[in-house]
């Protein structure tokens, strides 16, 4: 029998292989099925009425240590663009936020976005056809979040929960939370790492594309020629890179090196071969052409009264400290909010201190929270 005041974590996947990391003898795994009810992704079709993705959970650790009695407070983890779930408990365990807020007694759940390494099956549609990627950030906003979250309020029988998303697990809740006011009732406290509700100061090639007025054929079809029109940078491109490397004698671990140098300060992190294995775990071409596009959706995160705490960094490439200064003001319900020093993007997930800088942090803003 399941003991409830063992601290869990689940991974929700739209698939049948599961991430799963022994922690010693206490781990367990315990599995269970959803479906996540897609929506209508691309205008010019109509899905039929019973169209489903599925998705299961994995219970992947428990600590023997924590020893809260009663119901666990719920922790739910969303990644950002190009990532997937174990980036969360990539890192060894006292330097892993999935792991950290377990042992600190938290119920944590970790959601995949669709179209990533583990989120590729479909009741009715393969991945070899272009309707499966129909979709962008808007879509798992819209659907795929409050299926997930409506699931664990189901399994938990909680009817609020944390919500801590990185990146584009940020944008996500921005959306959801601003247009579905039901589902913003359900949080108790958002968690927004180095959030992105605007892509106006982001310093990339693909956006300094838009500013290039000499081009005379839209942006979203010089895209489609470069990449396609279904999956962007899936983990199994990486790989085949990786084996070119390797036999011109390069090191995949010098390639992943120079992302960590760009992203973050994490160049001594022992672990660069852990996160490679992992990552990039790919998206939809159209969910790029949505993040880079020139005139983004609007949406008023005025209209979202959930207490909300943001984390940024000061030098990071992706979430500009200049777009961040813009959206401070517009949160109505803003609890708390630090600029990290010489932070960049992905310093909130693999920065050797991460713990003491950052997780320490957020637990005692989630217990303020409660």
């Amino acid at each position: 029998m399941e003991n409830s005041n063992l601290p869990r974590i689940w991974c929700i996947y739209y698939t049948a292989n599961l991430f799963y990391q022994n922690q010693g003898k206490q781990a367990y795994l315990i599995l269970a099925h959803i479906s996540v009810r897609s929506g209508n992704c691309n205008q010019k079709r109509k899905d039929p009425p019973n169209h489903f993705k599925r998705c299961q959970t994995a219970l992947i650790r428990n600590h023997p240590d924590a020893s809260l009695s009663g119901p666990k407070p719920v922790a739910f983890l969303q990644h950002g663009l190009l990532g997937e779930g174990s980036i969360w408990v990539t890192n060894l365990a006292n330097n892993s936020l999935g792991f950290i807020l377990a042992d600190a007694g938290y119920d944590v759940w970790i959601g995949n976005s669709r179209g990533n390494t583990w989120c590729k099956r479909h009741l009715t549609l393969s991945p070899m056809r272009e309707e499966f990627w129909a979709f962008s950030f808007d879509e798992m906003a819209k659907y795929d979040l409050p299926a997930m979250l409506s699931f664990i309020e189901q399994k938990t029988r909680q009817k609020q929960l944390y919500y801590i998303g990185h990146s584009q697990g940020t944008t996500i809740a921005f959306v959801a939370f601003s247009t579905l006011p039901e589902l913003a009732q359900k949080i108790k406290l958002y968690v927004a790492l180095a959030p992105v509700a605007a892509v106006k100061f982001v310093r990339s090639p693909l956006k300094n594309m838009t500013n290039l007025r000499i081009l005379l054929v839209p942006l979203f079809v010089i895209l489609q020629a470069m990449f396609g029109t279904k999956e962007f940078m899936p983990h199994t491109s990486f790989l085949e890179l990786t084996n070119l490397q390797r036999a011109l004698g390069i090191s995949r671990k010098y390639k992943v090196l120079g992302l960590a140098a760009l992203l973050c300060r994490a160049e001594r992190n022992l672990r660069i071969d852990v996160y490679a294995a992992h990552a990039p775990a790919g998206t939809s071409v159209q969910n790029l052409i949505h993040w880079v596009q020139v005139a983004p959706p609007l949406y008023d995160v005025k209209n979202m009264n959930v207490p909300t705490a943001i984390w940024n960094g000061e030098t990071d490439c992706l979430s500009d400290p200049r777009a961040v200064t813009l959206l401070l003001p517009q949160i109505p319900n803003l609890v708390y909010h630090k600029l990290i020093p010489g932070w960049n993007h992905l310093d909130f997930l693999l920065n050797l201190n991460v713990t003491e800088v950052l997780y320490k942090e957020i637990i005692d803003v989630m217990k303020k929270n409660p």
